[in-house]
């Protein structure tokens, strides 16, 4: 395994000599489309968005590409994903609600299955169905388990080699998550045994090799799909959800040692400032950009009250995290080789962008679920030396999580900036016309807007409310491509908007503002709030009473979208970790 990991490391490095593209060998007439998703990667978690972790091959795309510096996924997973496939708002596809952690109340309520609907259409069935390859590696987490829901295959994949559930060991079949509703896995765990996570490769159950990292299993299986594609002489559609960096913290072992000692001078204070200024530097927040104080958040604490063991247990932790992040983009490089070589990455639109924010859930904390826990200390060793090995389980947790998004606030599970604004780059084929390579822009653009950019270039129309038999609810994205090839200012017009709600917290931006609102549930205050997310990308200079017109504007917008959409009103007192605080009667 260290040879192959080694091997991979060369490749990568020998990518970085020249740029990406160089002549293509052979080219079809369709552009290929290349679509990477990384899991749980913060705001400042790149190279070129603050981190000091190796990202060379992402970093190269942002060099060459055009990337979105106030791009907006939704801070939960599998969210973000329905939206990435369809282009719709979660709630009209079925996901309005989180499946590991549902709103009793909206539990049968339309639009709140948490797998997704058969009332829309992904961009993987209307390029199946003009002549793409499709495939898909990692994570699906849209449906297909116990909880209801059809996998990739059913939903225009050609090929798929995934798991359908949220996430999972990264070196052996064990569950990230049990669920002791589903027989098997109580079972195993009442025999004193990890339970399995389910692999599914084209909707058929199969076993997970033991001992091959998480990025390699799914970057080796889309190679070997890439290889028929090419062979049939077709385009091809290629999602590769890795689940990197999610928990569990593990990685090779030889990637962390060189982060430890970074993460142990910094602490969470020095790291979160440090990504702040190193992100005014790369131009991904502006100069002027307000430091958001971590005072101001109440689940945070101080490095200097950790003793020196408990410090370096968390500089570990971190460290394993940024290895996650420098194998996934050794694994990235690989796989643009792999394109390059064959003379086709010419031809590719490459997408690069993450679900959500970093985790902030934690062991220890108000963000720790004691059943949880129960499980890591039956199941998972202590000893902090084997970090990264298959049997020690650790998140990043609160304090780094917040650290690592650097000029942002909040991080997953939260809609502040730092829960969904998410590293995003495009590269378009390098046929098409491109007036942004190399640019950081900061006009707002959303996940909704990918797939229906994918379908611009591809030259494939959507169906509008119906495909085969289907009635479908339109899709609200918008395509990116006139703005990227310059015919437009923005990727949307001045009077667009766009709206998000989940777990009863909600925000609609406008232009450069965001009107929000966060429950007292979730630590906030239940108050509408108003900012320039443009200018103060951290959320920390509230503008509701010098603009108040701005704001009642917004919120309008946000209350008929709520009422159209029929969004399920949350009681203040609900947790999605804790339930409710009262008698929910």
């Amino acid at each position: 395994m260290k040879r192959l990991f080694a091997a991979g490391i060369l490749c990568a490095l020998i990518a970085l000599v020249g740029p990406l593209r160089v002549a293509a060998q052979q080219d079809t007439d369709r552009p290929n489309i290349l679509l990477i998703v990384g899991d749980d990667t913060g705001f400042g978690d790149l190279g070129f968005t603050g981190a000091v972790t190796r990202t060379p091959n992402i970093d190269r795309l942002a060099e060459e590409g055009a990337v979105f510096t106030r791009f907006h996924a939704s801070p939960v997973c599998s969210v973000t994903r329905a939206m990435l496939l369809t282009g719709n708002n979660p709630v009209e596809v079925g996901l309005g609600a989180f499946d590991y952690s549902l709103y009793p109340p909206a539990k049968g309520v339309p639009g709140y299955e948490a797998y997704l609907t058969r009332n829309t259409v992904t961009v993987a069935e209307l390029l199946q169905n003009a002549g793409y390859f499709t495939a898909m590696t990692g994570k699906w987490h849209l449906g297909g388990t116990r909880h209801g829901g059809e996998g990739p295959h059913k939903w225009g994949f050609d090929r798929s080699y995934v798991i359908y559930t949220g996430g999972a060991n990264h070196w052996n079949s064990g569950v990230f998550h049990v669920d002791m509703q589903d027989p098997a896995q109580r079972a195993a765990v009442e025999a004193g045994r990890v339970p399995k996570e389910r692999y599914f490769e084209n909707g058929a159950q199969i076993e997970r090799p033991v001992g091959i990292f998480s990025d390699t299993l799914w970057t080796e299986r889309m190679i070997a799909y890439l290889e028929e594609a090419r062979r049939e002489l077709k385009p091809f559609f290629a999602y590769i959800a890795f689940t990197t960096p999610h928990a569990p913290l593990q990685a090779p072992d030889w990637l962390i040692g060189k982060y430890a000692d970074h993460y142990l001078k910094h602490g969470f204070e020095g790291l979160k400032r440090a990504r702040w200024e190193s992100q005014k530097r790369h131009g991904i927040i502006p100069v002027t950009a307000p430091f958001p104080e971590r005072s101001t958040n109440p689940l945070l604490g101080s490095w200097s009250a950790l003793s020196d063991a408990q410090k370096r247990k968390q500089a570990l932790m971190m460290a394993t995290y940024s290895a996650m992040m420098e194998s996934q983009d050794i694994h990235i490089g690989l796989l643009l080789n792999y394109l390059r070589e064959s003379g086709r990455l010419d031809n590719t639109l490459v997408i690069y962008l993450s679900d959500n924010g970093p985790e902030g859930l934690d062991v220890d904390g108000e963000l720790s679920n004691p059943e949880f826990n129960k499980f890591i200390d039956a199941f998972f060793i202590k000893d902090i030396s084997k970090i990264g090995n298959g049997n020690l389980f650790g998140f990043i947790g609160t304090d780094w999580a917040d650290a690592a998004t650097g000029g942002l606030s909040w991080w997953k599970w939260f809609i502040g900036e730092g829960g969904v604004r998410v590293p995003m780059i495009v590269l378009p084929p390098r046929s098409a016309a491109f007036a942004h390579a190399g640019s950081r822009t900061a006009e707002f653009a959303t996940v909704k807007d990918l797939p229906i950019t994918i379908l611009d270039y591809a030259g494939v129309a959507h169906p509008g409310d119906s495909f085969e038999g289907r009635t479908l609810v339109p899709p609200s994205g918008v395509s990116m491509r006139p703005y990227l090839e310059g015919a437009m200012k923005a990727p949307r017009s001045e009077d667009s908007w766009h709206a998000f709600e989940l777990f009863g917290n909600a925000y609609v931006v406008k232009g450069n503002y965001k009107a929000i609102r966060v429950r007292s549930g979730m630590y906030g205050d239940g108050l509408w709030h108003l900012y320039d997310i443009r200018n103060d990308p951290g959320e920390t200079r509230p503008l509701e009473e010098s603009e108040p017109k701005r704001l009642s504007e917004l919120v309008a917008i946000y209350e008929a979208y709520a009422a159209e959409k029929g969004i399920v009103p949350v009681r203040d007192d609900w947790s999605p970790w804790h339930g409710f605080t009262k008698d929910p009667q």
